[in-house]
Formats: structure tokens, sequence, C-alpha cells
């Protein structure tokens, strides 16, 4: 078993720009809940984005553009040595021996399937309440997907879902670390030993986050990393990676990865062409140093909106995000639960107030059309499906002033001060 590492300590830091340039996003229209003169005067607040991955970006501009050049003058656009320092620097991050690049989080997913060989009859266990692309991938190779239900308080797979679960014609786990939180690592391991399963990790929102000090990626057989724009370490298109302390598996990612050929025109296995190139792979790297200091402010903003709720007298009205005792939550999102069917409606309220805010993800994937042959219908998760109900992400950007969120909390207050006096 590998052995556990403190996570890696903090590179460097660029200073956030704490001027507000990009409009709300993502903003809707619908019928307003206040009257005119109300709404003009929300109208003219100022805007706060769900996502300013500009104002993020920014302070690293010169720098990103130097790595840039750099590739530009080398000509080494796919496999430069760019690519194989991230790897090793995502190795090191991730406490794994090995990291494998490849063309996006989705790809990753992909990847560990195929080169596990998994396919026709064989059954995968993973979340419904998840991104697409965990779910796709099994499809997409023939293997049966098992939809498991979540822990209400984490959004996580819940283990005792998992054991139901398993038959014997089980093959993987395929847990993923929801909203920057890692799933709970120890049981699930445990229930794959006990069945000789393989363990996937689904990481793309969760890179650098840790469970009892271990980091995300380094639990299962492998880890799959995005690098898609939105993520906590973004870069500036696609791209994602894959973490593994097996030195063999490594070599069979990299084979499935580059259309199963080695040596040159001779193909072992019929692959894809999935790449991470070179210039995405230089601006990361210029990321990766101040990963540690944005996911620090991210925790900060985090713990900002719960004293501010608290305050504002809203832990009654919502349901916070919870981190688990031990773990190191890295927030991708900041998620609450608006209860008694009001999350529409708050969400159209924060709009039209000029606050972004989205739903992650408004329905499960075991109601989504294209799995009904899987014999799923409502009700098959509760757990799963409350959440879809419920759940709303507000705005935890690093950048995220303390003014702005302020300004999220005052809007949430707002709505609900109007419901109060509208039922009476």
């Amino acid at each position: 078993m590998h052995k556990d590492r403190p996570l890696a300590a903090t590179i460097g830091c660029a200073s956030p720009n704490r001027e507000v340039s990009q409009p709300v996003h993502p903003l809707i229209s619908a019928k307003t809940m206040s009257n005119s003169s109300e709404s003009a005067a929300n109208t003219n607040q100022p805007s706060v984005p769900l996502l300013d991955v500009s104002r993020d970006n920014q302070p690293l501009r010169e720098e990103m553009l130097a790595a840039v050049a750099d590739v530009y003058d080398s000509g080494r656009f796919l496999h430069g040595p760019d690519v194989t320092e991230l790897e090793r620097e995502i190795a090191a991050y991730s406490h794994t021996e090995h990291a494998v690049g490849c063309a996006s989080g989705s790809d990753a997913l992909l990847l560990a399937l195929m080169a596990m060989e998994i396919g026709a009859g064989d059954e995968v266990i993973l979340p419904s309440f998840t991104f697409f692309a965990t779910a796709s991938a099994v499809w997409r190779l023939g293997a049966k997907i098992v939809f498991a239900d979540i822990d209400p308080v984490s959004y996580n797979i819940d283990p005792a879902a998992i054991e139901a679960a398993v038959t014997p014609r089980t093959k993987a786990i395929l847990p993923v670390h929801l909203f920057g939180q890692c799933a709970d690592m120890p049981a699930i391991c445990a229930i794959a030993q006990k069945h000789g399963l393989r363990v996937i990790e689904d990481a793309a929102q969760a890179i650098g986050a840790a469970y009892e000090g271990r980091a995300a990626g380094s639990w299962g057989d492998v880890g799959c990393i995005s690098f898609y724009p939105t993520k906590n370490l973004g870069g500036c298109g696609d791209g994602g990676m894959l973490t593994t302390n097996d030195g063999e598996f490594a070599q069979q990612l990299r084979l499935y990865a580059s259309h199963g050929m080695q040596p040159r025109y001779y193909h072992q296995v019929v692959g894809i062409n999935s790449r991470l190139d070179t210039i995405q792979a230089a601006m990361l790297r210029v990321k990766l140093q101040h990963l540690d200091c944005w996911t620090e402010a991210r925790q900060k903003n985090a713990a900002r909106y719960g004293q501010l709720l608290l305050e504002a007298g809203l832990t009654d009205q919502l349901q916070l995000p919870a981190s688990h005792p031990g773990s190191r939550h890295v927030w991708n999102q900041y998620s609450v639960r608006v209860p008694d069917g009001q999350r529409d409606a708050l969400r159209t309220w924060l709009a039209e107030g000029q606050v972004g805010s989205e739903i992650y993800y408004p329905v499960p994937l075991h109601l989504q059309v294209c799995f009904e042959s899987l014999g799923y219908s409502k009700g098959s998760l509760p757990e799963s499906e409350r959440a879809a109900e419920e759940i709303l992400n507000l705005p935890i950007f690093p950048g995220l002033t303390e003014a702005e969120q302020q300004r999220v909390v005052a809007r949430l207050s707002e709505f609900f001060t109007h419901r109060s006096a509208s039922a009476a």
C-alpha cells in the first residue's frame, strides 16, 4: 500500500483581482416576485457572478503567455517536456507514483475502464447524482451501469448502497468526490477488497482534496482528474489526467491513450487518441503553483458563508454544506439545500437581483431519458432525487470578495423576508 504523505505545501499565490469585470452568470429570466420599484432597485446593485475565470486568471497573464511562447518557439506542441513535468508534478501533488495525461476528464474515465478491460456483461456501481460523464464512460463500453444512492449530507455515494448493489457480475466501483469533498474511501475500499473489485476515483472536482490525510486519486486503482476551465485547477481548454500507484497499469493507460500503439505503427489493442497538449500542460504548470492558495481562498469563502448565513438567521431556511471531520474539502462548489419546494423561486429571485447561481444537478442520471432502458423510475434513489430537487450552488471561486458574499447573503435574506411577508 502506498505510504501516506502530507499534502503539498503552497508554492506561491497570486493576489486576487478584486474588481468585478464579468457579467453575472448564469442568470435566468422569470416572473418577478417583487414590485416594480423594488426590482429596479435590485437591478442597480452590483452583479455577483457564479464564477469569474478571468478574474482569477488575470494576475497570471504574463507568466501564462510566456509559458505559451516557450512552447510555440520549441515547436513541440505534442509530447513536449511540459507534459512530462506536469505528470510528475500532479503525481507528487496527488501522492501517487504515476500520472498520465489525456485530453479530458471524460477521457480519463473512459481510459481507466478500457485499461481494466471492462465491457459487455460487466457491472460498474456509481452514483446517479453526478455529471453525465461518470456514467457515459461505462455505457460506451457496453458495461452495465448500476446506480447507487448518495449520503444526504456529503452528496457522495453511500457505501451501504454500494454493498447492497454488488452482484457476481460487478467488476468495479466508481465513486465521485463531488463538489470537492472525498467520498468515504476507507469504507469503499473495504467493500472493494471484500469482493475483489477495482476502484476508479472520479476526482474531476476534487484535486487537492483528502480524506483522513490521504489525497483524492490515491485511494483506488486509479484517479481521474479534469482540467476543464471551471475546475479548481482549470486549463485554457480541455485536459485531463489519471493518477495511479501501479506502474504496469500506468503503461496500459498510456497504451490505450495512444491508439494502442507500441512501438510506432504496431497496435497491441484498439485504443483511442487522447493527448494532453503541451500548451495546456505549460499553462497548467503555472497555475499549479497557486492551487493551494486558491484552495485556501475557497475554504475561507466557505467559512465566511457559514458565518454570514448564521448571522442572517438563515440556517433554519437553508441546509448548509458540511465537511467531514479530518477531511480536506477543496470547495469546487458551495451547495445549499432549499427545502419545501422553494429552490427554483429562490434561484429566480437571485437572478433578478443580479446574483449568479446554478443547479448541479437538476435531473439525476437514473432519470435521464437516455438511461430509461436500465429500468429505474421516480423513487428508485430517493436521496439522489431529493438532492436534485433542493440543491442550489452559490458563488465560491477564489477571487470572490467579502462584499460580494455579503451581497449574496443579503439577497437570500430578502427572499425569505419577502416570502414571510407574503404569507402573513
